[in-house]
């Protein structure tokens, strides 16, 4: 009788956990939304090896997924734990950078597929505080020096899970070929409480999933995940990939009901708006997790470029960086924030808390974006091509200056026969890769 009495609750209360009005859902994610630019963080193990297995190279896009791709045993694996020390991390630093970089939010792998912790787990011992001579709780250094900067701290993790007997295919572990009999003591017994720690320990503004796509887990149980955590911290925001319901990794719902609070496209922009919340993720090379031969860096002008094209469209970029074994951020990836921060300090009104337009968009030359109460439209101009620019689809009010951030002086317009406005560059532009034009519009 208390078995089906606690079923019952738990029914009661998961429901509640997920039936929310529009108003409490966009309350929700109203810090979300506006926030638009986060840093996510890939950093385990797989920065050990860096790349390279046995003395081979392995290819440029191979980091965090080298245990699979080289087909490592668990016991040896297991061995890059004793010499993950990174005695040159500092959170009070990476948590500045990310700050000077115009972060909001900053995502980092509390446990990747590798199934090793980057925090002092009570449920395992296959973490940095027990399994490294580290001896120091990452995820909490870094929790304290996010709140001092006052950027939300976020944790990824791993339902799939290459270290844990109970989590795996019995035969293969990194193909999960087989269903594993015991992967509901794996949930219960392990992954369930370690989710629990984090959100109670730390209190994560958002719980990013993955490795959602092994046949053990399936859309009930993340449902029930979804509502479970959601009952912990119902202010918490949990993306698609708790469930089934992402559509391969152009990351948007495959159906309605799905659950999660946002898509999660995967190195790729949406070709357009959405009408749901989405984030895309993508990194600054070709990997995730640090790969000492992996320079094909973007340029900082195709970096501030995607930001532009994801906010005009409505969504959030989060970006990545890979850090060294030594607890180091790539010099090339603090080269590229710190010009994205830059670009941001100037024209950050235009990126933050803004929504997108039904046209978005004119060419491939211009971006919008508009300010919350619709009355300012924000042009992003991604490359000059001469000393003005026409805009076709915007309107300003009659009477009103058009400006461009960063510069103090009302910018000379004129009004064409056709209603299109040609718009005059000052003959000093604030900034390099794109600039913006403020057009009140109401």
């Amino acid at each position: 009788m208390k078995k089906i009495i606690f079923l019952f609750c738990f029914i009661v209360i998961g429901a509640s956990a997920q039936k929310q009005t529009k108003t409490q859902h966009d309350a929700r994610m109203a810090w979300w939304r506006d926030a638009t630019f986060g840093l996510f963080i890939h950093w385990g193990l797989y920065s050990v090896p860096a790349g390279e297995y046995q003395g081979k190279q392995l290819n440029n896009t191979t980091a965090e997924w080298i245990m699979q791709v080289a087909k490592i045993p668990i016991p040896e694996y297991e061995t890059y734990a004793k010499s993950f020390n990174p005695t040159q991390f500092d959170a009070t630093a990476w948590v500045k950078m990310a700050k000077q970089a115009g972060v909001k939010y900053i995502v980092i792998t509390a446990k990747h597929h590798e199934g090793f912790g980057l925090w002092n787990s009570e449920t395992s011992n296959y973490d940095v505080f027990d399994a490294s001579p580290f001896k120091r709780d990452i995820l909490a250094e870094l929790n304290d020096a996010c709140k001092l900067a006052r950027i939300k701290m976020c944790f990824y993790y791993s339902i799939m899970d290459w270290h844990e007997p109970n989590a795996e295919s019995k035969q293969e572990y990194a193909h999960q070929n087989t269903l594993n009999p015991d992967w509901d003591k794996y949930r219960e017994t392990y992954m369930k409480p370690q989710l629990k720690e984090l959100v109670t320990k730390y209190q994560p503004a958002v719980l990013w999933f993955d490795g959602e796509w092994i046949p053990e887990w399936t859309e009930p149980q993340g449902k029930e995940l979804y509502a479970w955590l959601r009952n912990m911290n119902p202010n918490m925001i949990i993306n698609n990939r708790v469930g089934k319901g992402r559509k391969g990794m152009s990351g948007m719902n495959a159906y309605h009901d799905a659950a999660g609070d946002f898509g999660t496209p995967e190195q790729e922009i949406l070709e357009g708006t959405a009408d749901s919340d989405w984030e895309s993720c993508m990194t600054m090379n070709d990997t995730w997790g640090f790969n000492k031969n992996d320079n094909n860096w973007k340029s900082s002008t195709t970096l501030i470029h995607n930001l532009i094209d994801i906010a005009a469209k409505g969504g959030n970029y989060l970006l990545n960086v890979g850090p060294t074994a030594e607890g180091l951020i790539p010099n090339t990836s603090i080269e590229r924030l710190a010009e994205m921060g830059n670009w941001l300090k100037i024209n950050g009104e235009a990126i933050y808390a803004t929504h997108s337009l039904k046209q978005y968009k004119e060419g491939e030359n211009i971006k919008f974006t508009t300010s919350k109460n619709k009355k300012v439209v924000y042009a992003f101009i991604l490359k000059k091509e001469r000393n003005e620019v026409v805009i076709n689809t915007i309107k300003p009010k009659k009477g009103s200056n058009i400006t461009m951030l960063g510069v103090k002086k009302p910018l000379t317009y004129h009004v064409n026969i056709d209603t299109s406005i040609t718009v005059h560059y000052p003959n000093n532009l604030p900034c390099q890769h794109a600039c913006v034009i403020k057009i009140r519009v109401k």
